[in-house]
């Protein structure tokens, strides 16, 4: 009856976003696969495979894992992140950090211990390659 290109768009097919407003409190832990944006206040864990916003008014106090996350707001507790993490001028990030990659504007509050994963360079000595017969002393 239907052809491939005349199906009905199914719910699952749109990417979720989900809003925590200005002026409301959320206290629990959320999972998701959609988008985040925060202008309220979450306490609690937060654990999704899309990006994250905590806007001016924002806060999170608890842990948040995402694949990205922007910060203009205010964060408390373990940030897990599997990409970028931004902060920006009026963003405030307090806790334990680990991230792979790492932007941060001047005048933003980051004070973590922080770990950075991701892929290591090889260091090279003067151009060449070190093997264990290079390295070998008289």
């Amino acid at each position: 009856m239907f052809t491939e290109s005349k199906k009905p768009k199914q719910f699952t097919d749109v990417p979720s976003q989900n809003i925590i407003a200005q002026a409301t409190k959320m206290v629990g832990d959320f999972n998701s696969e959609g988008d985040f944006r925060i202008d309220g206040i979450v306490e609690g864990n937060i654990i999704t495979t899309g990006k994250v916003v905590i806007g001016k008014a924002g806060f999170i106090k608890g842990s948040l894992q995402a694949a990205e996350a922007y910060i203009e707001g205010k964060f408390a507790g373990k940030l897990t992140i599997l990409g970028t993490l931004t902060l920006k001028t009026s963003g405030y990030v307090e806790g334990d950090v680990i991230i792979e990659k790492l932007a941060v504007e001047p005048g933003a509050t980051f004070n973590v211990t922080c770990v950075m994963k991701g892929a290591v360079k090889e260091i090279n000595n003067g151009g060449q390659k070190r093997t264990p017969e290079t390295e070998k002393t008289a």
